[in-house]
């Protein structure tokens, strides 16, 4: 009997042992994931994700802020690194961000980013881009020994915040959205390429026309064109205001002044005809002195030689 009960002790012991290691494996496993949460979760509000609802965060304070593509080999290489400044940011006294271009089109307008990754440094609004190596150590020395300071901050025109590019922000996130729109036609809808071309140029045409048609009549309400008639309207409403007697005196007055132009008339009439009557009285005269003086000529030759006759003969 007590090696019976010896043995059943010992299988229970063991038993328990078993179920004691189970159980704290268990536990250790259970410990380990969420120390794992809880690190990723360090990472994620150590590094702010940047997007267009938050961008203006960085305009206050210090940030150093990546800008980074998922596909881009350079990117994924810095990311450890990046991590790393993240973690160490309270104690740089900075903030650090990302950017994801991929889904963030229009911040990646607004900072003008042409190649990946991008790191910009931003103080209190003004921001410098970091052209240095991107190593963790040269980083840090960036912002502790303040090297940013020797870096010419972006021009006013340039700037994240300035209207040109926001303008420019738009522009990208418009561009990402006729992408998408051509990939959902072609890809979606298996129309061809030609014919998502052609649908957007109609597009294009109309909206041109219709911007077009609302300058014309803003132009015409800002500056309206002037009436034709109006000096017509104003004489015919200043004839309306006269009264009777104002218009029989007027009436007066054209009828005298017509009485002395008929006047005129008729005497500069009177004076052209004396004038006619004197110079055909004149031709009349002439006409009858001329053939008088003709005949006295013809006299005097036949009697010049009557008279040289009358010498001969003597």
């Amino acid at each position: 009997m007590c090696s019976c009960s010896s043995s059943n002790m010992a299988g229970l012991r063991r038993a328990d042992m078993q179920t004691y290691g189970r159980s704290s494996r268990l536990i250790s496993a259970v410990l380990l994931t969420l120390a794992a949460g809880l690190i990723a979760q360090t990472d994620a509000s150590d590094v702010l994700t940047v997007t267009d609802a938050n961008w203006t965060l960085i305009l206050q304070g210090e940030w150093m802020i990546k800008f980074y593509a998922p596909w881009c080999p350079a990117c994924q290489h810095l990311q450890t690194d990046w991590e790393s400044l993240g973690r160490q940011s309270e104690s740089l006294g900075i903030s650090v961000g990302r950017v994801d271009v991929t889904q963030q089109p229009g911040l990646s307008g607004r900072f003008l980013v042409t190649t990946l990754p991008t790191i910009f440094h931003a103080k209190d609004g003004n921001f410098r881009k970091y052209v240095s190596s991107r190593t963790i150590e040269e980083i840090q020395a960036y912002v502790e020994q303040k090297k940013w300071a020797m870096v010419e901050p972006v021009p006013g025109w340039k700037s994240p915040s300035s209207l040109l590019m926001s303008g420019m922000a738009n522009l990208f996130r418009l561009s990402v959205w006729i992408r998408q729109i051509h990939t959902y036609l072609t890809n979606t809808l298996g129309i061809p390429s030609w014919g998502s071309y052609v649908i957007f140029a109609i597009i294009t045409l109309f909206m041109g026309l219709i911007l077009g048609l609302m300058l014309v009549l803003i132009a015409d309400c800002i500056w309206p064109s002037r009436p034709k008639h109006r000096e017509d309207k104003t004489v015919v409403i200043v004839k309306e205001e006269v009264s009777e007697e104002e218009v029989e005196d007027i009436l007066m007055e054209e009828k005298h002044t017509s009485d002395l132009d008929n006047e005129s008339e008729r005497v500069s009439g009177d004076e052209s005809t004396e004038e006619e009557g004197a110079m055909s009285d004149g031709a009349a005269t002439g006409s009858d002195q001329s053939p008088s003086e003709g005949a006295a000529e013809s006299s005097v030759r036949k009697r010049k030689p009557q008279a040289q006759n009358t010498t001969e003969g003597t």
